[in-house]
């Protein structure tokens, strides 16, 4: 890690980086555990610039000139691409104690992100009991709402608004992308109307996510699709039947999670 702040580890600040395929984020908290500053940038090609860049915006949001941190921890698919981390920590762990600290109950995370999705078990201390991840195909992420977005010629902000306007249910296959966008292409050109689609994409990534795992007991969910397109909870919570829980800031979670460790981790080492 380059900067100003890469090996300063003697201070009151401790400082999380989720380095996702499609988004770096980053999280400062001070030492009551407050978030003090965050920031999301692209990853890009560049995984270790996007590092410094989404702590360097972090610390300004958060007023820090100098900033000397108590611990640094990096985690996510770039977690290895941040040498001045005093630790490396798999993104499964981070976004479960991420979850936790929001919702101190035992739950069922379901964590939707650029590349992958993942459904986590968290006991009632806190403590991760299994997981699953669906990393062979990209259905149902933030990846597959994107593809399906440039097949539309839509952008993907539009989705939300979209789904809501829905008056019809269509199914719409979640197994794989590619296949998916033909199979709307031809709904296209029977007419279906494109709320309905873009509803039953939604309902798509619903069922991607409910056959990774059982959901079981309270239901969290996190990850930069739920950040941007909310009303996919909300049919996740009228699925289920239940309350479906959501973090203020959903995308941190793993950041969060991390800042949360380097509490913990002695900043002079660890891997």
């Amino acid at each position: 890690m380059t900067g100003k702040s890469s090996h300063q580890t003697d201070g009151d600040h401790f400082a999380g980086l989720d380095i996702g395929a499609v988004a770096t984020k980053a999280v400062i908290l001070d030492r009551s555990r407050k978030v003090v500053g965050s920031s999301v940038v692209a990853s890009g090609a560049d995984l270790r610039a996007a590092a410094d860049k989404a702590l360097l915006n972090s610390e300004q949001e958060a007023g820090l000139e100098s900033p000397r941190f108590g611990g640094l921890v990096a985690t996510g698919y770039g977690r290895k691409n941040v040498p001045g981390a005093a630790a490396a920590i798999t993104e499964i762990s981070c976004h479960a104690k991420g979850s936790f600290h929001h919702f101190p109950f035992a739950q069922t995370l379901i964590d939707i992100g650029g590349q992958d999705s993942k459904v986590i078990k968290i006991d009632a201390a806190g403590r991760r009991t299994g997981f699953k991840m669906n990393r062979k195909c990209a259905a149902g992420t933030g990846a597959f709402l994107e593809e399906i977005a440039h097949r539309l010629g839509l952008d993907p902000a539009w989705f939300d608004d979209l789904a809501r306007r829905s008056t019809k249910d269509v199914e719409i296959g979640s197994y794989c992308t590619v296949f998916t966008a033909s199979e709307i292409l031809t709904k296209i050109r029977r007419n279906v109307e494109l709320a309905d689609i873009i509803k039953g994409v939604f309902t798509s990534v619903i069922q991607r996510a409910m056959e990774m795992d059982p959901l079981e007991g309270e239901v969290v969910m996190s990850g930069g699709v739920v950040a941007h397109h909310p009303y996919l909870v909300e049919m996740f919570s009228a699925r289920l039947g239940r309350k479906v829980h959501v973090p203020p800031h959903p995308q941190l979670t793993g950041a969060l999670g991390a800042a949360l460790y380097a509490g913990e981790v002695p900043g002079d080492g660890g891997a």
